[in-house]
């Protein structure tokens, strides 16, 4: 059975448990939510943009404390974790804003006969959420504010090993006037997720994990004819084809494979370098990685797996260099070279402070390594060159393309994917548009 337990990765000391909720509860959460829909639909635009704006407020207000919960459940330093509970502030301060723009009528020009038409966004119901322990509070606001926003109830599970935060978040929803059962936190095991997605009243569900995880929820989900929104893994290329500043170029690179120790799906983790600028790009990016101090891996389980991964591209005849050995949870950087097309390492992801880095003939053979993946989530492209910039955009088979820039995520820019990496998309103007019904009203004369 899962155990929602915060153990504190830099540490193995567990700090606390949460009881597993049981059936009743799951169920009585569901209905609770289902209950609490009509309600907080039936409020105005306003209204309820005014209640998830005090959300926003409090996840700055309480960036700290909250901040610091997440450095003991997954092992970030604390100056990351309280600016992913800030950036999450924003991402409510950005539908609150924006949220009567978003939810107006759209008119439809009619082609022939008297009268008018327009779409009128309205709410679903309740809409189940399954969040990863990677960012426990930048995940939740990509789901929660633009829901919240429509009208949509929340019913949320968390990692099991984020429940602190979790019970935080809870709480300033409750601090900001959510009303009861709009916004509900359950510690409930997979089995009881799969019956609440199958549940009547839960009218979709949105899911941020693994792919294993994701094909289990479509599954039931398409079963129970229910939309379902999937942000899965990804395997991001960062391609290098001129630079007019190596050493700028290669602190991107550095910052894009080891943000949050690397523990990112939309990460930069294949390097893809054009051949005139590879052996200096390697000497330079291996240098500033392996000069990097080791972190915390999320946990012990974490850095089996990618251990378990790094050893096999080696022995499938990749090369490391690496930053020294591991300590428990704590993983040294690493780059791997002679990466060939038929290691496995080739098309998984590799989540941790580890880079592949592969080497490109010409712009073509660039596009070529970069899609041969079957991920396609995100990608980087440096370039002087902005028509090529454009162009290599065009052909990258990917949901997002950032150029000459990392971490430049926004909360209106789109964040999704494509191929394995999942589909549908949080943030934005399409964000607020999955889970909603776009209804049709035609006035007649």
């Amino acid at each position: 059975m899962i155990e929602y337990t915060v153990v504190d990765p830099a540490t193995g000391e567990e700090i606390r448990r949460y009881p597993t909720a049981t059936d009743a509860e799951v169920q009585a959460a569901v209905a609770t939510a289902d209950a609490a829909h009509v309600a907080w639909a039936a409020r105005s635009i306003a209204d309820r943009a005014a209640v998830v704006r005090r959300i926003g407020d409090l996840h700055i207000e309480r960036a700290a404390a909250l901040g610091a919960s997440i450095v003991q459940e997954m092992g970030k330093p604390l100056a990351d974790a309280i600016g992913e509970v800030e950036f999450s502030g924003a991402i409510y301060q950005y539908y609150a804003d924006n949220a009567e723009t978003l939810l107006a009528d759209k008119p439809v020009a009619l082609q022939g006969g008297a009268g008018s038409a327009f779409i009128r966004p309205s709410s679903l119901g309740a809409i189940l959420g399954i969040m990863p322990w990677n960012y426990p509070a930048y995940q939740v606001a990509r789901f929660a504010g633009p829901n919240l926003v429509v009208g949509n109830t929340v019913v949320l599970k968390h990692a099991p090993q984020c429940p602190q935060s979790a019970a935080m978040i809870a709480q300033i929803f409750a601090d900001a006037g959510v009303p009861a059962g709009v916004y509900v936190n359950i510690y409930a095991t997979n089995e009881q997720i799969a019956d609440v997605i199958a549940h009547p009243a839960i009218r979709g569900v949105s899911l941020t994990g693994s792919e294993r995880a994701g094909a289990a929820v479509a599954e039931i989900a398409g079963r129970n004819l229910k939309k379902c929104v999937l942000e899965l893994g990804g395997s991001d290329p960062f391609i290098v084809l001129s630079t007019d500043d190596m050493d700028a170029t290669v602190e991107a690179a550095v910052f894009g494979r080891t943000d949050n120790n690397g523990q990112a799906c939309n990460a930069a983790k294949r390097m893809v370098v054009l051949d005139s600028l590879y052996d200096d790009f390697v000497e330079r990016f291996t240098a500033a990685m392996l000069g990097r101090e080791a972190r915390p891996l999320s946990s012990t389980r974490a850095a089996d797996v990618l251990s378990s991964q790094v050893e096999r591209a080696v022995a499938q005849g990749a090369t490391l260099a690496s930053a020294g050995e591991r300590q428990g949870t704590f993983f040294p950087t690493g780059v791997l070279t002679n990466v060939t097309s038929d290691n496995p390492i080739a098309r998984e992801e590799l989540f941790g402070p580890v880079a592949q880095v592969y080497r490109a003939k010409d712009e073509a053979d660039a596009i070529r390594i970069a899609n041969d993946t079957p991920y396609g989530l995100g990608s980087y492209v440096f370039t002087t060159d902005p028509e090529q910039a454009l162009r290599v955009a065009n052909a990258l088979d990917t949901g997002m393309v950032f150029i000459n820039g990392v971490g430049l995520d926004a909360p209106e820019l789109p964040f999704g994917g494509t191929k394995r990496s999942g589909f549908g998309r949080e943030l934005g103007t399409l964000g607020i548009e999955e889970f909603i019904n776009k209804k049709m009203i035609r006035i007649n004369g």
